[in-house]
């Protein structure tokens, strides 16, 4: 078994809004359900610390960021879909690869599908 990576994630919120709040939230429970253990989290209030977002080029909050393991991605919203999330970050799919997962095959399309696209 291979050692987990550590997701280093950034939350940028604006004071204690309902989006803020629940974005905190909902990141919480997926990060305890799914990276017990193997996460560090800052969350940074942007109204008490305007600096840290201009330098990190935040323009809206909710604004979750994975800082590593690279590549960075961000993802803006309250973050209450959970897939989306996951996706969005790049978490979901290590995670899939690392339990080696695998996707069902594409089936191809023949002609009764394109007919049936153009119509």
């Amino acid at each position: 078994m291979t050692p987990r990576k550590t997701y280093i994630l950034k939350l940028y919120v604006a004071g204690n809004t309902p989006n803020s709040m629940r974005a905190l939230k909902t990141l919480k429970e997926i990060l305890e359900e799914e990276f017990r253990g193997v996460y560090a989290l800052k969350v940074i209030d942007v109204l008490k610390n305007p600096q840290l977002a201009e330098e990190d080029k935040i323009l809206a909050t909710p604004t979750l960021a994975k800082i590593l393991p690279p590549p960075v991605r961000r993802i803006i919203g309250d973050l209450s879909d959970r897939d989306r999330v996951l996706i969005g970050l790049d978490l979901l799919y290590d995670e899939l690869a690392e339990n080696d997962f695998v996707s069902s095959p594409l089936r191809e399309f023949g002609d009764e599908d394109i007919k049936k696209a153009d119509s």
